[in-house]
């Protein structure tokens, strides 16, 4: 079966390639760097390393505390942190700057691998939630890396798209030494998956231990004075294609009842940016950017966030949240960034992605399931009508954020073991 997976994967590296070209059409970086995809790159001497892969920017974001914990426990240790989107890529630099060694994850072609774990010689890998790359993990244990999932999440879709190839994945975990899954039902994938059941640890959710910026709070503040801090204010966050027109039509029958209401707009992917930009415009609403107008005027009725790593303060403005990926079958994306700083959270009715955490959130209080598109107006309407309502589901999300915190010394834990073996 094996054998069978590398020369398909040989088969389709050159539409690989054809995709890289084309996504680059839209996105410059993704023409930057693609020998790196081959394990082709220059290193400054790396030996020993600590290795952390995180697809994008949702697990670069989730392995930040776990990052800064082997920053300060091993910090002797080079760190080599590898992605597959130029957008993880840009967070990586944006939170770490040079301290770290950054790396496109090579396609799972055996050369490619090789070549690649030959440059980052690493002591020790972590792979961010869910990524399975049978080549990659038989490397690894042939050159007696040891090899850890953390925060492993397995969705049921996932599960499915496996299923093809099952015997394969269940040989691809044999070769590693720990999963670290974020709750019972995802280690129960796992295990169905293949994976040695004593291989296979509850840990509890990184992303509930991600640092909260300091000045967070106070930009916001410092934003709602200066716009109107009696201005009913909320935001559509890591939105996708067929999600923007939603939220710029729910924003319509918002403004009938508050006239002054400000929407902050914050796509997921760069490339889109201008579209939403463009489309707020055609629609008659006064738009502002991040990257032109830094913060919206009380004349502006949309404010677009066309720049990466900028959420945070803009959460902390709002009163209301709604989290994208939701409304379309993309699966959702993280609800705790507004639950870390009080705000009651909408989510729409595909949370597949973070099911664990949504449902805890909806189950306690501090979010709301929007059923659909139609919906999301009068729902996002009510909540800004009732101060309330809100208050209390933002002390509810919060709550739900503070009592799962944790996960990150219970994986360094484990990882110092690792590292003593």
């Amino acid at each position: 079966m094996r054998y069978l997976y590398t020369f398909a994967m040989f088969l389709v590296t050159p539409l690989l390639v054809l995709r890289l070209l084309a996504r680059g059409v839209r996105s410059r970086p993704y023409h930057r760097r693609w020998l790196e995809r081959f394990g082709i790159f220059d290193t400054p001497g790396i030996t020993g390393s600590l290795w952390v892969h995180a697809v994008s920017v949702g697990e670069v974001n989730a392995a930040e505390p776990l990052i800064k914990a082997l920053r300060r426990d091993y910090p002797n240790a080079p760190l080599v942190i590898t992605t597959v989107t130029p957008t993880g890529t840009a967070r990586v630099h944006q939170l770490f700057g040079d301290s770290v060694f950054h790396v496109y994850l090579p396609y799972d072609l055996p050369f490619s691998v090789n070549r690649f774990l030959k440059r980052i010689r690493p002591r020790l890998a972590l792979i961010v939630e869910t990524e399975i790359w049978p080549n990659l993990y038989f490397a690894c244990r042939r050159r007696g890396i040891p090899l850890m999932i953390v925060n492993a999440r397995l969705s049921e879709r996932s599960m499915r798209g496996y299923k093809p190839l099952r015997s394969l994945a269940r040989s691809a975990l044999r070769c590693v030494q720990l999963i670290a899954a974020q709750s019972r039902t995802d280690a129960a994938r796992y295990r169905l998956l293949g994976a040695d059941p004593e291989q296979v640890l509850v840990t509890g959710n990184m992303k509930f231990d991600m640092p909260i910026p300091q000045d967070a709070v106070a930009a916001g503040a410092a934003m709602r004075e200066h716009w109107g801090p009696r201005r009913p204010v909320w935001m559509a966050a890591s939105t996708h294609e067929g999600e923007e027109l939603a939220v710029l039509e729910a924003h319509l029958k918002v403004l009938k009842r508050f006239p002054d209401a400000l929407l902050v707009l914050a796509p997921r992917h760069p490339e889109r940016f201008r579209l939403v930009e463009n489309a707020a415009r055609s629609l008659g609403f006064t738009v502002a950017t991040r990257s032109v107008d830094g913060v919206p005027l009380p004349v502006h009725q949309v404010c677009v966030i066309d720049a990466m790593g900028q959420l945070m303060p803009f959460f902390a403005a709002t009163d209301v949240a709604f989290v994208g990926g939701s409304l379309v079958p993309i699966g959702g994306h993280n609800v705790l960034e507004p639950a870390a700083l009080s705000v009651p959270v909408l989510v729409g009715p595909y949370t597949f992605n973070f099911e664990e955490i949504t449902d805890s959130l909806i189950e306690q209080g501090g979010a709301e399931r929007v059923p659909d598109a139609d919906q999301l107006g009068p729902d996002v309407l009510q909540l800004l009508l009732d101060g309330g309502k809100r208050e209390q589901m933002g002390q509810a999300a919060q709550r739900v954020f503070e009592r799962e915190r944790g996960a990150v010394q219970r994986i360094m834990q484990l990882i110092d073991t690792l590292l003593q073996e």
